[in-house]
């Protein structure tokens, strides 16, 4: 069911200057991530993050925790696949403004995170401006 709302929002998203929706250009922004992540690409990293990106979630004791989009990169290895697994969740929008969410999943370790980013469309081109994550602790959906 959620695959057909989203394919449906794909097609009656408004157009931009390369002919793509706004939902499709979004979409193709966290895939950039997704798969720059998992598997060993930092160049699609850099396509997808804004240059001053940070990374925050919450450390064991509690406190902030913040890691540089420029440090994620570095630690991305060329060619280098995590083996995770990643899908968007949901993506809304308004104007030049967008919240999205994607679990990345970890076979090995059978863990799952969630992430939360922030996008702004700057210069015609949507890209992430923040993200937050955390480890999933349940599978409660909430809409």
């Amino acid at each position: 069911m959620n695959k057909i709302i989203f394919i449906f929002l794909i097609l009656i998203g408004i157009q931009n200057i390369k002919g793509q929706s706004d939902l499709e250009s979004i979409a193709q922004t966290l895939t950039d991530y997704i798969e720059g992540s998992t598997n060993g690409q930092p160049d699609r990293l850099k396509t997808a993050f804004h240059k001053d990106l940070n990374l925050y979630y919450v450390k064991k004791n509690d406190s902030l925790g913040i890691w540089s989009g420029e440090s994620y990169i570095q630690d991305t290895k060329e060619g280098q696949p995590t083996g995770e697994d990643g899908k968007i969740i949901s993506i809304d929008y308004e104007n030049d403004i967008a919240i999205a969410k994607v679990e990345i999943s970890h076979p090995k370790s059978r863990s799952t995170y969630i992430d939360y980013f922030m996008l702004l469309k700057i210069q015609k081109k949507w890209t992430i401006v923040h993200k937050a994550y955390t480890q999933r602790t349940s599978n409660k959906v909430y809409e």
